[in-house]
């Protein structure tokens, strides 16, 4: 019996022992960034890297979720195993064993652990959503831009420029894509993406954001973005948005800020100043959110 309740007391301090490590893996989640490539790499899970401090507070509150659930489910499945190993009916043993009706110690510790993990995720939940949706500070530059079926419009709110996407075929060839609408920003610069939609829901993605918000007729949804590397990715609509859907597709170029404004200057050159009229739009855009259209980001 003295050995009975010590392999239970033990039982119990490595399940707490666990329990309370994955629950720390967790609230340390936000921290498994580091400078190692390969390793970050290795713990995306499938994850971009991403390129804007939002996309990387998200991808690595995704990585500390999964690595805390791996951890939880091998010791789960590890305590089902033990079970059926050092529990069966031995042969030629007929003798019930030891019955139990309750174990206050236990069934407190699988009520308090899993409230106190859930509670942590719902933490860090809501603290990367909120930085990374949060639209409070003023933004460098402003960008609507418009979804309509299968291409895009961009109107560069605080340069008083615009550029018209037109439906790129898509041949197979690498030529092809040079067809795609850009869209530039610069890099190192608070952009805010005002999003609507001309005809039927879209939705605004750059997979190395991380994010992405639907864009709905009559409506304007922000989010802003501040990119951290130079570089060329490619966007697209990630609502089923009618037949060609798949071919809806546009290229973000982030650049330096002597990129941008000699690319906006060249807008500017060809003629398309001014932004993009709603008067093309399906449906009329709400007084309120036309309002929202006019805010401008400051170059200062």
């Amino acid at each position: 019996m003295v050995e009975q309740r010590d392999g239970r007391r033990r039982t119990r301090r490595a399940t707490l022992a666990v329990a309370l490590g994955s629950l720390g893996l967790l609230l340390s989640g936000c921290s498994l960034h580091t400078d190692n490539k390969w390793w970050n790499q290795t713990i995306n899970f499938g994850f971009p890297t991403g390129v804007t401090p939002e996309g990387v507070a998200i991808r690595e509150f995704w990585t500390g979720t999964v690595i805390t659930s791996l951890i939880v489910g091998f010791f789960v499945w590890g305590l089902i195993f033990w079970s059926m190993a050092f529990h069966r009916k031995k042969k030629g043993d007929d003798t019930l064993p030891e019955q139990l009706q309750y174990n206050i110690p236990l069934e407190i510790l699988y009520t308090i652990v899993p409230i106190l993990a859930l509670a942590a995720l719902f933490f860090w939940n809501n603290k990367v959503a909120a930085t990374a949706m949060g639209t409070e500070t003023e933004p460098d530059n402003v960008v609507n831009v418009v979804g309509k079926q299968w291409s895009w419009d961009f109107n560069y709110t605080s340069e008083n420029v615009h550029e018209a996407g037109t439906q790129a075929q898509l041949t197979g060839r690498p030529t092809a894509e040079q067809q795609l609408p850009e869209l530039w920003i610069p890099v190192n610069e608070r952009t805010e993406f005002q999003l609507t939609a001309r005809d039927v829901n879209h939705s605004f993605w750059v997979p190395e954001f991380l994010k992405k918000l639907d864009m709905i007729p009559g409506r304007v949804n922000t989010f802003q973005v501040t990119p951290t590397e130079e570089g060329e990715f490619i966007g697209k609509c990630a609502e089923l948005c009618g037949s060609y859907h798949a071919q809806m597709l546009f290229r973000l170029k982030v650049v330096s800020r002597e990129e941008f404004d000699a690319h906006m200057k060249d807008l500017e050159k060809r003629g398309q100043t001014g932004t993009l009229g709603n008067d093309v739009n399906r449906e009329p855009i709400a007084p309120a959110d036309r309002d929202e259209l006019t805010t401008t980001g400051s170059n200062e």
